[in-house]
């Protein structure tokens, strides 16, 4: 378990938080999908679920919002 799921007020799951890492390091859809063994879909759907939950309109906004507040 990540540091971030002890965190309370942290409403992503450990894949998004995976997925948001993944991102910060600059990597793609297809990047991302084939460093976390996941379909394209599949990252898609965790994406647009942390930008929902973090009210960020980009994955790369999404990743800096959750950096910002130690969930990554």
């Amino acid at each position: 378990m990540s540091a971030a799921a002890i965190v309370d007020d942290c409403p992503l799951t450990e894949r998004e938080i995976d997925v948001l890492r993944v991102t910060r390091d600059g990597y793609s859809v297809a990047g991302i999908a084939a460093r976390l063994y996941l379909a394209q879909g599949t990252v898609r759907n965790h994406l647009s679920s942390a930008l929902q939950k973090t009210q960020t309109h980009t994955r790369h906004e999404a990743a800096r919002y959750a950096r910002a507040h130690d969930w990554l």
